[in-house]
């Protein structure tokens, strides 16, 4: 078993408070705080307890821990597939200059450099995807389209 202070393999750990938090610490390192239990002996030493003829204590199985498990849930499969529209550097240059902002401070505003909204408005740079909502947010603009949608 390894030490959480000093990363020691050794055969017993103390847990040990150590500034409010407890760790499972060597017999060098269990000075630096208050020992809360005596050492603990290798898994391998450990006895076997089996009781014998069902006369022994029952042992209560283990508690709920109260917390409910939860599952990996993938939000994108449930939105429609949607793209950048055909339009979509247009727009942002149409609803700028309706802002009446430049290129500056639309870059200001996003957090980006200069050349990279005149690049995204020519067509030339597509925004990453972290950034179109931040654009769709601001310009109060719409720039993705549903694919299969009729126009």
């Amino acid at each position: 078993m390894l030490c959480e202070m000093c990363g020691r393999d050794v055969d017993g750990l103390v847990r040990v408070r150590v500034e409010g938090s407890v760790l499972r610490l060597c017999e060098n390192c269990r000075r630096f705080g208050t020992v809360l239990d005596p050492p603990t002996p290798a898994p391998a030493s450990l006895p076997r307890v089996v009781p014998a003829g069902g006369g022994g204590a029952a042992v209560a199985p283990p508690r709920a821990t109260g917390r409910r498990r939860t599952e990996e849930r993938d939000l994108f499969s449930e939105l429609p597939d949607m793209e950048l529209a055909p339009d979509w550097s247009h727009r942002i240059r149409v609803a700028r200059e309706k802002l009446a902002w430049t290129p500056e401070d639309l870059g200001k505003k996003l957090n980006e450099k200069k050349s990279v909204i005149l690049k995204m408005e020519a067509g030339a740079f597509r925004p990453p995807d972290l950034l179109i909502p931040k654009i769709e947010h601001l310009l109060k603009i719409r720039l993705k389209a549903d694919p299969t949608a009729a126009e």
